[in-house]
């Protein structure tokens, strides 16, 4: 009951945000809807599946040259569109990848999507009459639930009506997600984290429940993607890079993915101290790899971890696992 209180009072609080004035504050909040709604997803594949994805960023950027491609190219503007394209276009690119990876675990898996992560971001670079190349493509300004708001001032229209759609869509998303862990087809994934040998004994089939959380992850990675072309303006194959990736497993360790909100602490945590680090170092990779480490060493249970109690310390033996928390997958 607690926690749901503490959640309610954090979800006013962030719709409070925009009514502070603080217009810089409000874009940087953007970025932590857009990527707490790609985690949600990346968390079902590695929280709860037991598969860690070194190249998700590959559908982030799938999402975003959509967003892309239909507003600038096709002059698609409705973003309820753009979304519902984004999340097929995803489920096409992920269905024959993630048929491929899921027949490996461990550092194979990772490898995989790895490789064909940094395909795709080659082949942004490389078409460059299609994709733009280094420069990206435009991502026209959208319209949302049928209003044009292209004559309100661009940081308006980004602070007020896009603030509050692009949350509906994170809130969206997140029960939904609440609905899949919680479901019959959540209990069969942590089954197949846990000891996949049992759970192909017990009748799961483990290749494929393991490529199903792979086209879930791809298509919420893609509805990020798609939040996040409009808020930028631009869509770049930066997007799709390797360290794009190592930044959400990092806002995943950070967060902490034994707990189900814990990623989207994490998303809001890394974008703001982010930020203040950019400010005053230019080489602010160099920290976060530093802190990277101490999480690894001191905080296994990323920081919803501490704030639940369950944080591990080194010499103290971990305690159970929440019904959220991974384990590696062996076969």
């Amino acid at each position: 009951m607690k926690g749901r209180i503490a959640l309610a009072g954090i979800a006013l609080a962030v719709l409070c945000f925009p009514l502070l004035g603080r217009d810089y504050h409000s874009t940087l909040m953007l970025s932590f809807f857009a990527y707490a709604t790609v985690l949600l997803g990346l968390n079902l594949l590695f929280g709860y599946t037991g598969l860690l994805s070194f190249g998700h960023a590959l559908f982030i950027g799938v999402g975003a040259y959509t967003a892309a491609f239909l507003t600038g190219v096709f002059g698609v503007l409705h973003m309820e569109a753009i979304l519902l394209v984004a999340v097929l276009v995803a489920l096409a690119v992920a269905a024959p990848v993630g048929a491929l990876c899921v027949r490996y675990v461990k550092i194979y898996f990772g490898m995989l999507t790895l490789a064909f992560g940094m395909l795709f971001n080659s082949f942004l670079i490389k078409f460059y009459h299609l994709t733009g190349g280094d420069e990206g493509m435009r991502v026209l300004r959208p319209t949302l639930l049928g209003f044009d708001l292209s004559q309100m001032p661009k940081i308006q229209f980004l602070v007020g009506p896009y603030f509050y759609y692009s949350a509906a869509v994170l809130a969206i998303a997140a029960v939904i997600m609440w609905r899949i862990v919680a479901s019959p087809f959540g209990l069969c994934l942590r089954s197949i984290r846990e000891n996949p040998t049992k759970a192909e004994s017990l009748g799961i089939s483990v290749k494929r429940y393991r490529w199903y959380a792979f086209l879930i992850s791809a298509a919420y990675a893609a509805v990020g993607g798609a939040l996040l072309g409009p808020s930028t303006g631009q869509v770049d194959p930066n997007l799709t890079y390797w360290t794009h990736s190592g930044n959400l497993v990092f806002m995943t360790l950070l967060g902490g993915f034994a707990h189900f909100f814990g990623p989207m602490l994490g998303a809001l945590v890394f974008i703001y101290l982010q930020d203040a680090v950019m400010s005053i170092l230019p080489y602010w990779r160099l920290i976060f790899g530093a802190i990277l480490a101490l999480l690894v060493i001191f905080l296994p249970g990323g920081l919803a971890g501490l704030l639940s109690g369950r944080g591990v310390r080194p010499g103290i033996k971990a305690a159970t696992p929440a019904p959220g928390a991974t384990a590696e997958g062996t076969r």
